[in-house]
């Protein structure tokens, strides 16, 4: 058995939750239980992968790794081996446009036992092998030891989760007595499934380790935009604040867990929504995927393309800040027609030549270079300009309300809180399950060290 600190430990994530909105809520009360984990915690602004888009960032907290490593590239992307789209769920539209049967096989299935990088490991499987019950609330990267059978009738299709499984009512490991997830999610009602979960754990004491998931708050943020989401930010705080009762109150609370309390990615708000489709509608044997904040452009075999050439399209379209693709052993960034071309070098250094200011986002290098190592990534990556959204295959967007995906900072800051672990505040969302495993005195399998500030 391990031996490391003898709490247990929560990894509280509020999909889309943005520093901003997080500072002000705990600093004027407006989300209580945040606020009362803020006052006896540590806190700093963090940064998450690219695309910073919900399953790239699940998969990048849950492996510790970038897309390098997890292989997940995008909400929407071009599968080579069996020439097909894989869309995870940009919206209900692209779902039925791309084929509603293997978008939903691929959102819950295929993801989890196929598309993640078997290279990866989970914190769930390396919990789990070192003896330790790990657990897992509404998480969609939950790849894991335990069998678990559907409970929706028809379904026949077993998922490999932690051993304390819960996805929507779809795979429930124990019977809870939580409400159906699904319907009205507009007024929290995945949130409120979660709580019902999460107090029943708590009560029971029925885990080491648990990943709790709550992802109202992006789906309010997208309606509405970042700047109108309280409310939503109050039921997701409820959600915190019932493990808190659940425990016996906030004394006993501490006394029993750690906490991680963050966001996956932030949000920024959308003005204008742009067809990165229509600027290749001319290109044979090219397919375009978009959606959200980021986009990608693949080569089929055929293609008389070049990635720079097709890159140079996209120069002053409101649809591109900056293309990014790889060119020999160097990653190139494009913008405003001007080029910086790096490579890793010794050391955790980098090697650039060009303007270094064509990439000034938070930790630009580091997250392009990863995400065009990605196998599953297009040969161009596009990351549009502020309040610039690409539309999906159905041709939505959320125009007027707020989406994410690119490297801009307010796609890829997020709020990160730690209450009890030792050591700073971790910077990146890679660096969350090394810390987790580091918290109960295992040694992490991950190829990247915990790197904090």
């Amino acid at each position: 058995m391990p031996r490391g600190d003898s709490r247990k430990l929560i990894l509280v994530v509020i999909d889309g939750l943005t520093p901003d909105v997080f500072e002000e809520a705990v600093e004027t009360g407006a989300a209580p239980a945040l606020a009362f984990l803020a006052e006896h915690g540590n806190y700093g602004r963090g940064v998450s992968t690219f695309p910073s888009l919900t399953p790239v960032c699940l998969s990048s907290i849950v492996t510790g790794s970038h897309p390098d490593v997890h292989r997940i590239p995008h909400l929407v992307w071009y599968h080579r081996a069996e020439r097909r789209l894989v869309e995870y769920g940009s919206s209900f539209a692209a779902i039925r446009a791309a084929g509603t049967r293997r978008s939903i096989l691929d959102a819950i299935f295929n993801m989890n036992e196929q598309h993640l990088g078997q290279e990866a490991v989970t914190v769930y499987e390396a919990l789990e092998d070192a003896g330790l019950t790990a657990a897992a609330v509404n998480v969609t990267c939950y790849r894991g030891r335990t069998r678990h059978r559907p409970l929706l009738r028809g379904l026949a299709r077993p998922a490999f989760g932690p051993k304390r499984f819960f996805f929507y009512n779809l795979y429930e490991s124990d019977e809870t007595g939580a409400p159906v997830a699904v319907f009205g999610r507009a007024g929290g009602s995945i949130d409120a499934y979660a709580a019902a979960v999460g107090r029943w754990l708590v009560t029971r004491d029925g885990f080491d380790f648990l990943f709790y998931d709550l992802p109202d708050y992006d789906f309010a943020s997208h309606a509405l935009g970042p700047a109108e989401t309280q409310e939503a930010l109050v039921r997701s705080d409820a959600a915190i604040g019932a493990l808190i009762e659940a425990a016996g109150g906030p004394d006993e609370f501490l006394e029993r867990y750690a906490v991680v309390a963050c966001s996956d990615h932030g949000q920024t708000r959308v003005e204008r929504a742009v067809s990165l489709q229509a600027t290749f509608a001319d290109v044979e044997n090219v397919v375009v995927t978009a959606s959200n904040r980021a986009g990608m452009v693949y080569l089929l075999p055929d293609c008389l393309e070049e990635p720079a050439a097709l890159a140079r399209r996209l120069d002053g379209t409101a649809a591109a800040e900056v293309v990014l693709y790889r060119e020999g052993p160097e990653a190139v960034a494009r913008r405003d027609g001007e080029e910086l071309r790096f490579a890793p070098g010794p050391r955790g250094s980098w090697q650039t030549s060009g303007d270094s200011a064509l990439l000034d986002q938070p930790d630009a290098l580091e997250r392009v270079w990863c995400a065009l190592a990605n196998p599953n990534a297009g040969e161009l990556i596009v990351s549009p300009p502020a309040g610039v959204e690409l539309t999906d295959l159905a041709g939505r967007s959320h125009l007027g309300g707020g989406s994410h995906g690119s490297l801009e900072s307010g796609d890829s800051k997020v709020p990160i809180l730690t209450v009890g672990l030792d050591g700073p505040v971790p910077r990146r969302i890679v660096d969350l399950a090394p810390r987790a495993l580091e918290h109960f005195g295992l040694t992490s399998p991950y190829g990247r060290a915990a790197d904090a500030a």
